[in-house]
Order: structure tokens, then C-alpha cells, then sequence
């Protein structure tokens, strides 16, 4: 079933949605700045979510789907707002100056807004309400994407990792250390997971399927971190422990993916574990 889809924001996790969908058999656009990094297969749409100017590059053809999942250059609240908000703004503006009217906006957020720290099991009913600056942020451009006019459904992915994401594997090398009581809890999902959970939904909903307005990208099992860091030195050989003291970072809770499970969807990684064993063997 072709369908046209734009991608804007088209960055690691837009250009493996955009190639899972290609190769379906979809018409794809991807937005970004840098386009000679788009992948063979999706059309280059030169633009700027930071600039009012819509894209030269737009294109003309009625468009099936719009994926918004940008990702905020500047770590701080202007740059989260610039990202997010009037990004999102920018580009429901620009279909409107083309008369496009998709049959769906995916806008790709984050876990972040829960702010619950107990490690509570966590779904999308449970009350989004993270204080810090980018899950407030993020809970407003959630927002104005469902009340844009189109049809839409939020998906808030929770901790990527894959190839080209090796933050974690580089401070367990280094003897990261990490408090066990309480169990500090963390989320996850395989950047191709991701993807394809982003490819499940715009499939499912071209067929017919009622989407909700939520959806949270994890994988099956949420882990205490301490286990995953003592996973990772038994599988990279690490015995020494870092001189500084324990880290603990903010944050504990535990999301469920059973409302995506409950649509069909199968993660192809369950746990960090099948995933870092595949990226390990990459290494």
C-alpha cells in the first residue's frame, strides 16, 4: 500500500523509519538541513525548522503522514522551545500554505515528561508531569500537536541506543559506578525498534486501524541500571571500578509498552540485552 510520507527532522531515528518504509514501498521526504546524510531512498527536502521561510525543496504532491520527531540542538529552554514547539508550528504552518492535510501527524517525544522517580510502573495514562524545563516543553508541543487540526498520536520513546550511541558502553569501559539501593530503574529502545515502531504505526493506521493519541516506545523489560552496568562489564571484561564516587542519576520508573504490544507491535530487541549484544558484536 504506497503512501506519501514527510519526515521532518529527519535524523538517525527519522532516516531508519524512512528506509523501513521505502523499502514497503512508500514515497519518502526527509527534512533536515544536512540532507546529503539522508540515506538512498528518501527524497532530500532542504530546510531549517529554526527558520520561518518554508523549504524551497517542499514538496507538492498531496502528503499520507507527517513524522515530526526533531531533536533539540541547544541543550537548554530556548533551544527545546525553538526545537519542539515553534518547529512543530512552522511546519503545520508550511502544509497549510501548500493545502496538505495529511491523514496523520506522528510527533516523536520522550519518557521525560513523566516525572515519577519511585520506580513506579508507568504507562500512558499515568499523569505526565516532569518540573524540568524539557518535559514541560515537551507536554506543550504534545499539545499543539493534538489540537493541530490533523489527526495525531504522540509517542514518547524512552532511552535510545544503538550503533553511533555508545555513551553507556564508554563510561562502563571507564569503571562507571552506580548506586543499587534503591534500584535506580531506566528504559530503553533500540534505535531500529524505534524506527520501527514509528513504521508500525503509520502502517497500522494506512490500513484502517484507530490509533489513541499516545503511545510509549520501550522495549520489554526496564532494568535497575546497576544490572545492566554489571551486564555490560562481564560482557566487555571490565573488572576495575572508577575512582569517583557512585553515581546517581535522577529518575526511576518503569514503562510499560503494552498498549503498542496490544496493537501487534513486537520490539525485535526485548531487552538491552539482545541489543548490546548485537552492537557488541559490531565492535
Amino acid at each position: 500500500m504506497s503512501k506519501t510520507l514527510l519526515i521532518a527532522g529527519c535524523g538517525d531515528v527519522g532516516s531508519r523509519l524512512g528506509q523501513q518504509l521505502n523499502t514497503a514501498g512508500w514515497t519518502i521526504y526527509g527534512l533536515r538541513r544536512t540532507v546529503t546524510l539522508l540515506p538512498e531512498g528518501i527524497r532530500p527536502v532542504a530546510g531549517d525548522l529554526y527558520n520561518d521561510a518554508c523549504p524551497a525543496a517542499w514538496p507538492h504532491e498531496p502528503l499520507d503522514y507527517l513524522v515530526y520527531c526533531a531533536a533539540a540542538t541547544e541543550r537548554d529552554e530556548a533551544g527545546y522551545r525553538a526545537a519542539y514547539v515553534d518547529g512543530l508550528r512552522r511546519v503545520i504552518d508550511w502544509l497549510a500554505q501548500h493545502g496538505q492535510q495529511p491523514k496523520r501527524l506522528l510527533f516523536v517525544s520522550s519518557s521525560g515528561v513523566y516525572g515519577q522517580l519511585q520506580g513506579e510502573w508507568v504507562d500512558e495514562c499515568s499523569p505526565a508531569q516532569a518540573d524540568s524545563y524539557s518535559g514541560r516543553i515537551l507536554r506543550e508541543a504534545e499539545q499543539l500537536a493534538l489540537h493541530s487540526g490533523l489527526a495525531a498520536s504522540v509517542v514518547r520513546l524512552t532511552g535510545l541506543y544503538g550503533p553511533g550511541r555508545a555513551w553507556l558502553l564508554n563510561q562502563v569501559r571507564q569503571g562507571y559506578r552506580v548506586a543499587s539501593e534503591p534500584a535506580l530503574y531506566g528504559n530503553r529502545i533500540h534505535v531500529d525498534d524505534a524506527a520501527g515502531l514509528l513504521a508500525y504505526l503509520l502502517q497500522a493506521d494506512a490500513r484502517g486501524v484507530a490509533l489513541d493519541d499516545c503511545y510509549i516506545g520501550v522495549d520489554d523489560q526496564p532494568a535497575p541500571l546497576h544490572e545492566v552496568v554489571a551486564w555490560l562489564r562481564e560482557q566487555l571484561g571490565v573488572s576495575h571500578w572508577s575512582d569517583t564516587a557512585t553515581l546517581r542519576r535522577a529518575g526511576s520508573k518503569r514503562c510499560s509498552n503494552a498498549r503498542a504490544r496490544a496493537l501487534g507491535w513486537v520490539p525485535q530487541y526485548l531487552s538491552y540485552r539482545e541489543g548490546y549484544r548485537e552492537i557488541l558484536r559490531g565492535v
